[in-house]
């Protein structure tokens, strides 16, 4: 079945930087598009950077200039650098392939100002 597990999570200060990684298996990686996900307490989860197999890629406006999507089909991973880190960048973050419903466990990132 799908496994997605996510890792590279921390507390860091603000202005930090971080890079998590999200490794999937049991799925054909190359042809699906990725995406990274986040959910801050008491806030809906909300999309932040989506790669598609062709290398494209979108952010969220928040985080445009400060974060960079990348994936490396050889290992299954997509990854998300994190740079000039926020308080407001705090959340689990998750990642997602395609439209599926599938989640990982997350990984937790905060950010103290």
């Amino acid at each position: 079945q799908v496994q997605l597990v996510e890792t590279g999570g921390g507390k860091v200060a603000a202005g930090d930087s971080l890079r998590l990684s999200c490794a999937a298996s049991g799925l054909t990686f190359s042809v699906y598009a990725m995406g990274w996900f986040r959910q801050a307490p008491g806030k809906e989860r909300e999309l932040v950077a989506t790669i598609l197999s062709d290398g494209f890629t979108k952010y969220t406006d928040s985080v445009k200039g400060r974060f960079t999507i990348s994936r490396d089909n050889a290992k299954n991973t997509v990854y998300l650098q994190m740079n000039s880190l926020k308080p407001e960048d705090t959340a689990v973050y998750y990642c997602r392939f395609g439209g599926s419903v599938i989640w990982g466990q997350g990984t937790q990132v905060t950010v103290s100002s």
